[in-house]
């Protein structure tokens, strides 16, 4: 029996850890189930920190974990699916092609930004969204220190006043000091269609946010769209130009385009629909999750989104219900009642609300200090000791933060 998982973010992690973890409970040797996970490198990318400096650190070692609860790691790009045969066709990195076979397979694949056919937008639009991505922007933006100050060089423009581009925003002025000295004047403008920062965030919070960009000088465009992107700077759609070098596109996310290959209903934003066991319904074997998937968090009418927060425990209950189908034991139906954000404000400090209604408990370096615990200890992979391992993916105990 073989389970396989494509992707190696934080529901692929999981699903692996939780499947192996059942495994282990009931007895069954690695032979007796082979869990194989698909990715392009044996790495957890720390995607919510992206924004922050140096992002090539941000990275974590996923090899010895594997390897110390017997899951197999197959180094190549998940490219095809084929339900109807049970395969899954892999480029790996020497160029060729490997089909393998599945019992049961687990999509983990993610999600990837959305990026519009506006005019410019791909050939001047950086972005946080994966780790090149950030890479490109770090490099980028410790180049300009060696242009003389000007209007566009020392200018940073946001597209998306959502909680990517918020927390992109807020960290600019920091790192453009650090790279163009203290004396430095930067100018940082979020631009989005919507008539206030952070929509999704509500009301309640929203006026804390709105007075950190105050006090970091950030100015807004909102209910203002992007008509073109040029050498020049970024052109609204209310005619307003912009002399800009550097312009940050944080404008939504899609679930990974493999989604498509699954012949079966996708939400808006090509998440597979899944029932509470994370199955995908009129697709034999096959399990979504993380970004991947759009499911039920309660039966409130809350459902996940897409956030590592999520993702870790939807990863958890995946792989367990995978390898449960398997070993003849009851699956567990995900859940995940509890919901929190941590958003990062930059200088100006941070924002902790708990709760669907987004109800404030922390604000400044209180919140501040839960967030860079979040960001360096919660969300990085667990040691590479079999036990402790397996221990971290028991389905109900994966933190909901």
């Amino acid at each position: 029996m073989r389970i396989v998982i494509i992707g190696a973010g934080f529901a692929g992690m999981y699903a692996a850890l939780s499947a192996a973890r059942l495994r282990d409970i009931e007895g069954v040797s690695p032979a007796g189930l082979e869990i194989m996970l698909v990715a392009p490198e044996p790495t957890l990318v720390i995607r919510p920190r992206l924004y922050e400096q140096n992002p090539e650190t941000l990275t974590a070692p996923l090899q010895d974990v594997l390897a110390a609860i017997n899951v197999v790691y197959v180094q190549g790009r998940a490219e095809a699916i084929d339900p109807a045969s049970h395969t899954v066709e892999v480029a790996t990195t020497n160029g060729a092609n490997k089909s393998l076979s599945y019992d049961r397979l687990v999509v983990a694949s993610g999600s990837q930004l959305f990026r519009p056919n506006i005019p410019g937008l791909a050939e001047h639009a950086f972005s946080v969204d994966q780790l090149d991505d950030a890479i490109a922007l770090d490099r980028h933006l410790k180049i300009l220190a060696g242009r003389p100050a000007s209007p566009a060089r020392d200018t940073v423009v946001v597209v998306g006043a959502g909680f990517t581009g918020i927390e992109a925003a807020t960290e600019i002025p920091a790192r453009l000091h650090t790279i163009f000295g203290a004396k430095a004047n930067p100018r940082v403008i979020i631009i989005d269609r919507n008539e206030a920062v952070v929509p999704d965030m509500g009301s309640g919070p929203r006026p804390i946010v709105e007075d950190a960009l105050r006090k970091l000088g950030i100015e807004t465009r909102l209910g203002a769209g992007v008509a073109s992107l040029d050498t020049s700077g970024i052109t609204l759609s209310s005619g307003e130009h912009i002399e800009t070098a550097t312009v940050i596109w944080a404008a939504g996310i899609r679930a990974n385009p493999l989604t498509a290959q699954i012949p079966v209903e996708r939400d808006n934003f090509g998440r597979l629909i899944v029932d509470r066991d994370l199955r995908v319904p009129g697709v034999a074997d096959v399990f979504a999750t993380g970004d991947a998937a759009k499911a039920a968090c309660d039966d409130a009418g809350n459902f996940a989104l897409m956030s590592c927060q999520h993702a870790t425990r939807m990863g958890a209950f995946a792989g367990n219900n995978a390898a449960a189908e398997l070993l003849g034991v009851p699956t567990r139906p995900y859940h995940q009642e509890a919901y929190v954000t941590c958003l990062d404000l930059g200088e100006a400090g941070a924002l902790f609300t708990r709760g669907w209604d987004h109800k404030v408990e922390m604000v400044g370096d209180g919140a501040k200090k839960t967030k860079q615990e979040i960001n360096t200890v919660w969300i990085y992979p667990p040691r590479a000791e079999r036990a402790a391992a397996l221990a971290s993916a028991n389905p109900e105990r994966v933190t909901d933060l």
